[in-house]
């Protein structure tokens, strides 16, 4: 018998904010027509005035425990993956504990930008699989818009807020690939890249929160050969295909990124989930999401496999291969 990680409940929550490209086109040498057509967004969510990264983590945890049927005395610890923490510590995890009434179990942040959420499921996966917890929520939750440079238009049209959750249980599997749960995991960082997405500010540099920076361009041109890559290095060690992808739920970053990707790894793009348009780039935020509204949707039927994916700043990229 092998212990895996099964997807247990999915939640997420998006602030009631709703941005939409018109409020660029009033601040910004930019219009709809040059957003949508680059990017593929439509629009995106920004956080309310004093609503931190961990209230918008704490409404997606509850909904993933409310759909996996269980309370939070189950669970036995939480990762959050964030970049825009509420305070350089205490953990924001910790205050999503708190929130939740926990007295209990571990409660830490992973930090790795858009690929954060991919990091925090396979560690979280690890910890299962070594018998260190049962259940877990892992959790990837993002307040963007209070990083951005609102004169850089090539930049601050990308982004939103929001989070998303998952419920990881640890449960018995036959030790193949048709077993449920997450079969394999691939992560990867290369600091040399670190100049081409980075914020400008930092506790221990500049004392203030800075504004994210990015060479766009350059940034493209790694993502669609590394995420390539890493799913192709996952799925060979779940033993699959892309062929037998039945969803690829990528990092939600730009809507061209998904599409070559897509195409590099000779997907169809109906088995894409994409909610890029609606939510924009919310970093770790954004597979947790997807997976939580295609699965509200009744997308995912038991036993498909499902593909994740996601480059962020570091650069840092991984994939998780898991089975509905």
């Amino acid at each position: 018998m092998t212990l895996r990680s099964v997807v247990r409940g999915t939640g997420h929550y998006l602030p009631d904010r709703v941005v939409p490209n018109s409020w660029f086109e009033e601040r910004l040498d930019t219009t709809d027509d040059w957003i949508r057509s680059r990017t593929g967004i439509e629009r995106r969510h920004f956080a309310a005035e004093g609503q931190a990264t961990s209230d918008m983590g704490l409404r997606a945890a509850r909904a993933a425990l409310d759909k996996a049927g269980l309370r939070p005395d189950d669970i036995d610890g939480i990762v959050l993956a964030t970049s825009t923490p509420d305070h350089t510590f205490p953990a924001s995890a910790t205050m999503i504990q708190y929130g939740l009434g926990m007295t209990h179990g571990f409660a830490y942040d992973v930090q790795a930008v858009c690929a954060g959420f991919v990091f925090a499921l396979a560690n979280a996966d690890a910890m299962i699989r070594a018998g260190m917890a049962r259940r877990v929520l892992v959790i990837g939750s993002e307040t963007f818009s209070r990083i951005m440079d609102w004169t850089d238009r090539g930049t601050c049209v990308l982004f939103g807020d929001g989070a998303g959750a998952v419920v990881l249980e640890g449960q018995d599997g036959a030790g193949t690939s048709d077993d449920r749960g997450i079969l394999a995991s691939d992560l990867n960082s290369d600091g040399q890249y670190r100049e081409l997405l980075y914020v400008d500010g930092g506790v221990s540099t500049t004392g203030t929160a800075g504004q994210l920076r990015m060479q766009g361009n350059l940034v493209f041109r790694h993502a669609v050969e590394k995420l390539a890559k890493t799913a192709h290095v996952a799925l060979d060690k779940a033993g699959l295909t892309p062929a037998q992808v039945d969803w690829l739920v990528p990092h939600q970053a730009n809507a061209r990124i998904i599409t070559a990707t897509a195409q590099k790894m000779g997907l169809p793009m109906d088995k894409v989930i994409l909610t890029v348009a609606d939510h924009g780039n919310t970093s770790a935020a954004s597979i947790p999401l997807a997976l939580s509204v295609a699965d509200s949707q009744g997308r995912f039927a038991p036993g498909d496999v499902i593909l994740t994916e996601a480059i962020g700043g570091g650069l840092s990229w991984g994939s998780v291969v898991l089975r509905w």
